[in-house]
């Protein structure tokens, strides 16, 4: 339902809320969320235009999150990236449809409405704090080497 570029931006933005002491480099944010750090890059700059993540560049630079995880909620990142698009109108431009939706296209638009409240109603910091035995980008327990 989702573009890979969503899923990275999220991914990429749990990772810095996870490790606020400090700003992470494309590269070590590439390596724990298994996104290629090419492809991060132009999400993380996507994110950056948006006011989500800072970049700081210079020694012990990187890239942090712009404001505090409790801040931030998941349709803030989800639309800096790749937003949810409603039906405003036939997206088979029938004209006898018009922005008069069909029983079928009325009721996905409901169900994007759903997703987009409740991304709307979830700041990162909720995501983060959730009590869970599935810890988010990483194996829990570490694998025995």
């Amino acid at each position: 339902m989702f573009s890979q570029t969503v899923e990275y931006a999220l991914r990429a933005v749990v990772h810095l809320a996870s490790n606020m002491k400090r700003p992470q480099t494309t590269e070590e944010i590439a390596k724990v969320t298994k996104v290629p750090q090419a492809y991060l890059s132009k999400v993380l700059q996507s994110l950056v235009a948006a006011g989500i993540v800072k970049s700081q560049r210079g020694i012990g630079g990187g890239m942090a999150l712009a404001k505090p995880p409790s801040d931030l909620t998941i349709l803030e990142v989800v639309n800096a990236v790749d937003p949810i698009r409603r039906i405003r109108s036939c997206p088979l431009e029938l004209a006898s449809h018009g922005v008069r939706l069909c029983p079928l296209h009325h009721r996905v638009d409901k169900a994007l409405g759903l997703v987009e409240e409740a991304f709307q109603s979830t700041t990162l910091q909720e995501v983060i704090d959730e009590p869970t035995e599935s810890f988010p980008l990483c194996e829990f327990p570490p694998k025995k080497q």
